[in-house]
């Protein structure tokens, strides 16, 4: 099962996609020399995270963690930075110490760090080589300028130039002292790293208890923290707002749970499609529901819920390949789905017996059943006022493209998926 589905995996994946895998103890192994196999073009790397800190208990070992194995790209930067948590960042003195650290050795790192009410509101220019300040923190009404003068008086320099030190201001805190304040520097981000240890990936607290409190009639074994789930895609989605995340082995829902607390904490855009077979009711009776409390909101979990969203559930089915009238509408219905999921454009316009139209707020999609129509159609695109995509049902392999060449700028003529069409062709042998 791992195989087919990886190999399909690795058709949908874009150029610049990552794959990741969550896999145990018993199948890692396994895992591993397929990956190998499939995605002998890419990179592959593992990591190790500590979700059960209690263990499940073996004959010789007790269990404490999980593997996942990341597919990239090959040669490319593709995994972003990892975010710390306040209380783990390291602190330091923005002021230089140790060699090259005087005043000297940098002209442009001595200038006054501007405090008021302990926080940093600016930065003052670069002090002459002829003017030293008289302290270290000097007050000038109800602000206090600060310079990197060591306790011993000697001047010395920042770590940062004045024409840089704008760029890293998020990064510093101010630290009150009893001769005035100190200018500290810590990084709220890192590389990310192979071996992975905190509580948040506890599968009890943030996995089992937040399932059931979110669908309370919900029996579901072992789903993983939300936060193991969320620290493996934020890397990779920091800074691509639209993505589109594949789980096809959904389970509870965590990754569309993940993806939407990362929306809410940027007002991304991102989308997760999630897949299952609906063994024991999991996709009824726990993911679906588990998404819809996501977006809904709840009282225990304010931070990670209540994310405003669209929701689509769907139910895959094989349609009848018999060439029957019947057959070819069921066929162009659920085709209809399809392509509105792939556009991404779900709120219906308008409809005749031969073409639909729906739209989101950026754009319009219009699906054409019958090829003799279309000047019925581009009648009615004149009317919209926004890009569209047009996509034509035809067991020819034109796509008509230059039946919109007049309207180019305005229309996309698109290829409805070699999947739909060779379907499409055989029912209408």
């Amino acid at each position: 099962m791992m195989d087919k589905r990886l190999r399909l995996a690795k058709q949908l994946l874009k150029l610049d996609g990552v794959l990741i895998c969550a896999i145990d103890e018993n199948e890692v192994n396994r895992l591993g020399l397929l990956l190998e196999e499939i995605f002998n073009t890419h990179e592959i790397h593992c990591v190790t995270i500590v979700h059960n800190p209690r263990g499940i208990q073996g004959k010789n070992f007790s269990y404490t963690h999980e593997y996942a194995f990341f597919c990239i790209p090959r040669g490319k930067k593709t995994i972003g930075r990892r975010r710390i948590k306040e209380e783990d960042i390291d602190w330091r003195n923005l002021r230089d110490n140790g060699g090259v650290s005087l005043r000297t050795d940098a002209r442009n790192c001595f200038y006054p760090v501007i405090v008021k009410d302990e926080q940093i509101i600016g930065f003052g220019d670069v002090v002459p080589s002829n003017k030293h300040p008289q302290k270290q923190t000097m007050k000038k009404g109800e602000e206090f300028y600060v310079y990197p003068i060591d306790p011993k008086g000697i001047e010395r320099k920042w770590r940062y130039a004045r024409q840089s030190v704008e760029d890293i201001k998020t990064l510093l805190r101010v630290k009150k002292t009893k001769n005035g304040y100190e200018i500290e520097i810590g990084k709220d981000f890192g590389t990310v790293r192979t071996v992975w240890q905190d509580s948040r990936y506890d599968s009890n607290e943030n996995g089992t208890k937040l399932v059931h409190a979110l669908v309370p009639s919900s029996h579901f074994d072992f789903p993983k923290s939300v936060y193991n789930t969320y620290d493996c895609i934020s890397p990779i989605l920091n800074k691509k707002r639209d993505a589109v995340v594949l789980d096809f082995f959904a389970g509870s829902g965590t990754t569309g749970h993940a993806v939407s607390i990362l929306n809410k904490e940027d007002g991304g855009n991102r989308r997760f499609i999630l897949c299952t077979n609906n063994d024991n009711g999991i996709a009824r009776e726990v993911c679906y529901p588990r998404i819809k409390a996501v977006i809904k909101g709840h009282k225990e979990y304010p931070e990670i819920t209540k994310v405003p969203s669209n929701l689509k559930y769907y139910r895959t089915s094989f349609v009848p390949a018999e060439p029957s009238d019947e057959n070819k509408e069921i066929l162009t219905r659920k085709s209809v789905e399809m392509l509105c999921l792939r556009e991404n454009t779900f709120e219906f316009v308008t409809e005749t017996d031969t073409w639909k139209i729906y739209k989101n707020k950026n754009q319009y999609t219009a699906i054409l059943f019958d090829q003799l129509s279309i000047p019925d159609l581009r009648e009615e695109l004149a009317k919209l006022d926004k890009p569209i995509s047009v996509y034509i049902f035809s067991l020819e392999d034109d796509n008509f493209a230059s039946e919109f060449i007049d309207m180019k700028g305005k229309v996309k003529v698109c290829s409805i998926p070699e999947a739909i069409l060779r379907v499409y062709r055989r029912i209408y042998k």
